[in-house]
């Protein structure tokens, strides 16, 4: 696979050119050594596109994984507690998991566990590879690489999507790069509240 298209949002590409270019490098290296083609492996039962044989979502998921685990990229969670008051969580949200749950009794509320998980993390930089539904992206990038960077646990957040020239060879519906964009930009120019890279990737 190739990359296509890169939107830094925060200056995400310019951080990572400056404090971590080998990482990036190890990032476009992974994608490069993919071929998407291997993985045409689904055979679709949409209407539309009946017995033919579309990428498997599932398979390129498995690809991304084994390589980047292989270059030392886990899994990491950031752990909280919430509850049912406003105030508390607006006092709580940048404590520690313990002083979080302390607070929160103390007041008389029950507090409520709760995590956020990044599939591969290396050096305070998170990446999120999504060929899943199209609310998983708004998921990753206003939820997930947020909370990691509100906990100080990534300084960085990447999301690596398929462009719109490979999604429509998926049956399963995933989102693309150019929607993303699209709901980004209209967000304006400081939200979500994280540096982020946005990789469209094609075949």
């Amino acid at each position: 696979m190739q990359i296509k298209e890169i939107y830094s949002h925060l200056n995400g590409w310019e951080w990572i050119q400056v404090h971590q270019p080998r990482i990036w490098n190890e990032i476009v290296t992974t994608i490069e050594s993919i071929d998407a083609e291997m993985y045409k492996t689904k055979i679709s039962e949409e209407k539309t596109m009946k017995g033919k044989a579309v990428f498997s979502p599932t398979e390129l998921n498995k690809a991304f994984k084994e390589k980047l685990e292989e270059l030392g990229w886990k899994e990491q969670r950031t752990s909280y507690y919430v509850t049912d008051n406003e105030k508390l969580i607006r006092d709580t949200l940048f404590l520690s998991q313990e002083e979080q749950k302390k607070i929160i009794e103390e007041n008389g509320k029950t507090p409520i566990f709760s995590y956020n998980q990044t599939d591969f993390e290396k050096e305070r930089i998170a990446i999120e590879v999504q060929f899943g539904k199209y609310s998983f992206i708004a998921y990753d990038m206003f939820v997930k690489h947020l909370a990691f960077y509100v906990g100080d646990k990534i300084d960085l957040g990447i999301e690596i999507l398929p462009m719109k020239s490979m999604q429509k060879e998926m049956s399963s519906g995933p989102g693309y790069y150019e929607g993303a964009l699209y709901d980004l930009v209209r967000q304006g120019r400081g939200v979500p509240s994280v540096p982020l890279v946005v990789i469209g990737i094609e075949s």
